[in-house]
């Protein structure tokens, strides 16, 4: 579904249990099928704004239930309030996405 959203390249099968989501020439993520409970995590990209407004239409076209507060209610907002545009998402594993185009942490 990541793949799917961020419109990038990826493989159902790759080295061993892994499947392989490409995000850029240096970085891959491998999921894998884990049977065993796994804590949460929270994932976050930073993508430009036209890459945002895509990924946010298709977050919306999936019928993905989005917020603009890490820790919020699902309020289908976007947060502008870091100098640029921040959504997050969950999945139903509960692990949690975040899309933003400014980064709060490294400003460059």
């Amino acid at each position: 579904m990541l793949a799917e959203l961020l419109d990038l390249p990826w493989s159902e099968t790759g080295v061993g249990p892994f499947a392989p989501v490409y995000l850029n020439d240096g970085l891959t993520l491998d999921f894998d099928d884990w049977r065993d409970p796994v804590p949460s995590m929270h994932y976050f990209f930073r993508v430009s704004q036209d890459e945002f407004t895509a990924i946010l239409a298709r977050i919306q076209r999936a019928g993905i239930a989005y917020r603009s507060k890490v820790h919020g209610p699902v309020d289908y907002q976007v947060d502008t309030l870091h100098g640029g545009s921040i959504v997050y998402w969950n999945e139903p594993d509960g692990h949690q996405w975040e899309m933003l185009t400014v980064s709060y942490v490294r400003l460059e």
